[in-house]
């Protein structure tokens, strides 16, 4: 009895067992589970692209050049889904979109449309919509396209030849295309696309990988006409269409400068919105997904989630637009994908696809592909929910009520800066690295929001935030505690 006490009482003054104790930190599975799909014996899935058609199947796209479709895709347990291939002898498919009855593919070398035409459940008409750019046999030419935008096109985007060269045309360039093929050159300055997507607004994005005038990689603002900061491709401004849908060639980034600087001395160049720090938060950028659910995916409705293929996982995105220009914070959000990251789809049930490939990259996730659902359990992990740019600093809000004591306390924080090199050569270093000063807190009422003073704001530069000592109401530490704000533009109010 008395080493029941003692044990008893030694587990008090330490805060184990009894009302003192701090609650065990849940994991990501507590709020968002992984329901993996079975893929059948001898299909080699390797997904580049996923689409949900009108009567509930989910089509998935192969770099092996195949497309599957998928029945009963949303049973959980998943264990009457059922692949049916669709199509076969295509060219490393990395995009789908359906419209009016057709799959439209985006193919290494050209989009083309598909359509099962007698009901057997395989297409027999094949079509080709454009093939507008060209192909040289480089592993690298990858090619990503869209859904449908609201004026009918799908926009392409075209990785260059190798790393560092454009050797055939429209190679390091975005392309919209409408259903009967007509062409629009839409930006430049490309270099190696993971992904693509548009919000709600229609404006679509792009991933960028970090190599020659990417020091890391990044999510980009497709505005028609921009350039995006790699110079290669820009000797297809000498074709009179390219000049005509984008006006005069524009100059050259000096090599060895910074983001900031070369924005303001070349007026197309459109900076990344929001860089992912270099294996901090992975460093293969892929698939986009907005999270168009209205809720039924928990507290981020609006938000965009970005892969990654090295880290196989899933990044949560919040973007702000300041004077015109958009930026904003990047936050972890899943990991544990059984492959690589590359497609990402939400259904109208609230769920999210994920498609997995690490043939030829690797990845963490050790499966050669996998075909995975993120559900939300219906419980809200504390998590900051957004990361606004104030004049004089930071704005924070939650998904739940914050301590006030906890977010009170500069101690809670640590805030760092840097940027990256733009330069010719491959990737870059965090360079130019400051430490702001967090003057002054401001802590809401309801616990919903966080203001923070800051001396030292960086244009330019990740603005890396620490919050490890926030606490929610009940206790709980931030599930994920760091946030990664790209600055490009101080708001003037």
């Amino acid at each position: 009895m008395l080493g029941k006490t003692c044990t008893a009482l030694a587990a008090l003054l330490l805060g184990y067992g009894t009302a003192a104790a701090q609650p065990t930190p849940p994991s990501e599975d507590n709020y968002y589970r992984i329901v993996r799909l079975p893929i059948p014996e001898g299909v080699v899935l390797e997904a580049g692209g996923l689409e949900i058609l009108p009567d509930g199947r989910l089509a998935v796209a192969t770099r092996r050049g195949d497309i599957w479709l998928v029945e009963n895709a949303f049973a959980d347990p998943p264990e009457d889904v059922k692949f049916h291939r669709f199509a076969h002898g295509l060219h490393e498919v990395l995009g789908l979109a359906w419209r009016d009855g057709w799959l439209y593919v985006t193919q290494r070398c050209e989009v083309s449309r598909l359509k099962d035409a007698d009901g057997d459940g395989r297409a027999d008409v094949v079509e080709s919509v454009s093939d507008a750019w060209e192909i040289t046999g480089d592993y690298h030419e990858y090619a990503f396209g869209s859904r449908f935008d609201a004026e009918g096109r799908m926009w392409v985007v075209l990785c260059l030849t190798g790393s560092f060269s454009s050797n055939c045309k429209y190679r390091g360039w975005c392309l919209r295309i409408d259903e009967d093929g007509r062409v629009l050159p839409t930006a430049s300055g490309i270099r190696s696309p993971g992904g693509i997507g548009m919000n709600a607004a229609g404006d679509v994005f792009y991933t960028d990988n970090q190599g020659p005038w990417n020091g890391t990689c990044s999510l980009k603002h497709l505005k028609p006409g921009s350039f995006q900061g790699h110079p290669a491709g820009n000797v297809w401004y000498d074709l009179e269409e390219a000049r005509a849908a984008m006006g005069p060639r524009p100059k050259d980034p000096e090599s060895g400068s910074r983001m900031a600087i070369e924005a303001k001395k070349i007026p197309e160049y459109v900076p990344p919105a929001i860089l992912f720090p270099y294996d901090k938060m992975g460093k293969s950028a892929s698939g986009i997904a907005w999270d168009d659910t209205g809720g039924k995916f928990g507290p981020f409705a609006g938000q965009v989630f970005v892969g990654d293929q090295s880290h196989s996982t899933v990044m949560r995105c919040f973007l702000e637009q300041v004077d015109g220009v958009y930026q904003g914070a990047c936050f972890m959000f899943r990991e544990g994908f059984g492959s690589g990251t590359l497609p990402l789809l939400f259904a109208k049930d609230g769920s999210l696809f994920a498609g997995g490939t690490n043939r030829g990259w690797g990845s963490r996730g050790r499966e050669p592909f996998a075909l995975e659902r993120v559900v939300w359990t219906g419980k809200t992990p504390f998590e900051v929910h957004e990361m606004r740019a104030r004049p004089d600093g930071f704005e924070l809000t939650f998904t739940e009520p914050v301590d006030r004591k906890s977010a009170g306390d500069p101690g809670s924080y640590n805030l760092t800066t840097y940027t990256y090199i733009f330069q010719a050569s491959y990737g870059s270093p965090e360079v130019d690295h400051t430490t702001p000063k967090i003057r002054g807190i401001t802590v809401a009422e309801d616990g919903r929001s966080v203001r923070l003073a800051i001396d030292g704001l960086q244009i330019g530069h990740v603005h890396e935030l620490h919050m490890d000592g926030l606490r929610s109401t009940g206790g709980r530490p931030l599930l994920h505690p760091i946030g990664y704000y790209t600055l490009n533009v101080i708001p003037a109010k």
